[in-house]
């Protein structure tokens, strides 16, 4: 079994539900309390032990790597002014060299396709794949508990979820098999099928660690749900060729990519700080 040292963060998308905040800056640079949801991503791969990053970009996303360049002018400032504290903030900023490349997906043909214009990245090895958009607050990255599920199990390993069965034809939905209440076997995958047609309400989640095989079966470029290449689908061109297995993992998801859940998120995350939890207790007073 490969070890797992590869991420791809797929972030071409243009963020239109945040216009027009996003007109100018990459939806993924939106802070949730004070860092950019792209820094909370790279975080959680870190802290699963990913060495190497691929970002799948479109145009205008130049400031997502920008973000994690060493800011030389801005340093300096911060040494010469003593402000010490400000400087350590930075720390999650910066990335080996050499660790971190892009590629561009030069037109929207879904998550597949982005997955699969990273292909020169993932070579033969297992890779991670993270979505900015879903936010998980857990006392153990989510990512890492996927890791450790992938060296219990090998193959392919997901994060997933209940959600309500009217829902199902917002998700991607497992055909489950064998259940011991966290690891669940996978025997199938449908992207957003209709509540009736739904073989399970157990729904995918912005994490996977994936085989490289995968990358074949996106080469198809098959178009699915939307019309576009869909990487549940080409997450089940593997089932019954390697071990593939749903998480439930420890934890909370917030969906980003909506505003609602942004703005919840914006209050979960700042409660777990000790600097602020007391003042946003206060002031939420006013709105009970």
């Amino acid at each position: 079994m490969k070890p797992l040292r590869k991420a791809v963060l797929p972030v071409a998308g243009l963020g239109t539900r945040f216009l027009p905040a996003t007109k100018a800056m990459a939806k993924e640079m939106l802070p949730v309390v004070d860092k950019p949801l792209i820094q909370y991503a790279i975080e959680e791969a870190r802290a699963a032990g990913i060495e190497q990053f691929c970002m799948v970009t479109g145009r205008g996303k130049t400031a997502l790597v920008e973000h994690f360049d060493i800011a030389f002018e801005l340093e300096d400032t911060l040494r010469a002014r003593g402000k010490q504290d400000a400087f350590k903030l930075l720390e999650g900023t910066q990335v080996e060299p050499g660790s971190m490349v892009t590629v561009r997906q030069q037109v929207p043909l879904g998550l597949g396709h982005a997955i699969w214009c990273a292909r020169a990245f993932v070579g033969d090895d297992p890779f991670a794949v993270l979505l900015p958009d879903d936010l998980v607050l857990s006392d153990t990255p989510c990512l890492a508990q996927l890791a450790a599920a992938y060296r219990e199990t090998g193959g392919n390993v997901v994060a997933v979820t209940e959600v309500p069965r009217a829902h199902t034809n917002r998700y991607g939905i497992l055909k489950t098999g064998h259940d011991d209440g966290r690891l669940v076997e996978v025997r199938g995958l449908v992207e957003k099928p209709a509540p009736e047609d739904a073989p399970s309400t157990l729904s995918i989640i912005g994490r996977y660690v994936l085989m490289p095989e995968v990358i074949g079966e996106l080469a198809r470029m098959d178009r699915g749900a939307g019309g576009e290449v869909q990487l549940t689908d080409g997450m089940a061109g593997l089932i019954g060729r390697q071990p593939f297995h749903g998480l439930r993992y420890e934890g909370r998801r917030f969906d980003c990519g909506n505003k609602a859940g942004f703005l919840e998120a914006q209050i979960a995350f700042a409660l777990k700080r000790p600097d602020l939890a007391d003042q946003v207790r206060a002031f939420l007073r006013n709105y009970t």
